[in-house]
């Protein structure tokens, strides 16, 4: 699940902290780095156990509105939603459940919550339009979750309040977890049972391994990086730009020398998006422009070893 995006994201973060605090100690940071990785991977379980913790909401609502159906000689409320396939299966799933058992009270905290997130999906046309489909099949609860993710969930206020409150190292991480999440329930397979797969925390090894080459070099390294942007400055006072900027460019430089195998309009391209995230209006742009000459001059002057395309 941590791919290079959420790496290279990580990375810009840790960076910025390194300097801003003070730290002189690679070893503490990079523990930090991988702890803050670690951290992505428990939203993104934290965020597929909320379908079980629904469900189980939505069971305390059907056996209170079948004893009044029962009392009032009224009709049974459906069983349709609480049991949906992929919601038991979801429950069932044995990486999940794992993860569960070795957390503490997770969503149990936030009865409130779930009670009124509840109430919005009861109250939702999707739900509505979901009771009442002949498409009673693994297929139609599988789609029926991805749209309450998707409409309810994804861009939800207050969700992101008590993520926030939880662990500040989620701040930046909910919209990239989120299209795991939302991929994880189109992938759900009703063949595999309990034991359908979840995305594991890494990919790959070489993941883990990209994480800490270039953390690594961007700091051993950084007065060396510095030198290649104040050369290419040209006009620009260097001193005067935004620090976050600075930072930005010198992971990206990085990228460039540390990784054969990565293009270099691929390495400008990423960093030129995250600078537009964290930095000022103009910055991707100007990165853009720098990160450009950079890479040819290092790129004539043999350092990179990779055509400029």
């Amino acid at each position: 699940m941590i791919n290079r995006g959420i790496i290279r994201n990580k990375v810009v973060q840790l960076t910025y902290a390194y300097y801003l605090n003070g730290n002189n100690n690679i070893e503490s940071a990079e523990k930090e780095l991988f702890f803050s990785l670690s951290k992505a991977y428990d939203l993104y379980n934290y965020l597929l156990a909320l379908i079980p913790a629904i469900t189980q909401e939505a069971r305390k609502h059907y056996e209170v509105a079948e004893a009044k159906a029962i009392r009032e000689g009224g009709d049974k409320p459906s069983q349709r939603f609480i049991l949906n396939r992929l919601a038991l299966q979801r429950e069932e799933n044995v990486m999940l459940t794992d993860f569960i058992t070795h957390q503490t009270n997770i969503w149990k905290e936030e009865a409130d919550f779930i009670y009124k997130l509840f109430l919005q999906i009861q109250d939702s046309s999707i739900y509505k339009e979901y009771l009442t489909s002949d498409d009673d099949n693994y297929d139609a609860d599988r789609e029926v979750w991805r749209k309450i993710y998707r409409t309810l969930i994804q861009d939800n206020e207050k969700l992101d309040h008590i993520l926030e409150e939880r662990s500040l190292y989620w701040n930046d991480d909910k919209s990239v977890v989120d299209t795991f999440v939302i991929k994880t329930i189109k992938k759900f397979d009703q063949k595999m049972g309990a034991n359908q797969p979840l995305l594991e925390e890494y990919s790959s090894d070489d993941d883990r391994d990209f994480a800490r080459r270039l953390y690594r070099a961007t700091i051993i390294n950084g007065t060396e990086y510095q030198r290649y942007m104040s050369e290419m400055s040209q006009n620009w006072n260097f001193n005067r730009l935004a620090y976050m900027d600075i930072v930005i460019m010198q992971i990206a430089i990085a990228e460039l020398l540390t990784f054969p195998n990565i293009p270099i309009s691929v390495t400008i391209n990423e960093y030129v998006e995250i600078a537009k995230h964290y930095s000022t209006p103009r910055s991707g742009s100007y990165i853009n422009g720098m990160l450009d000459n950079i890479a040819r001059k290092l790129t004539d002057t043999g350092k990179i070893l990779k055509p400029y395309k």
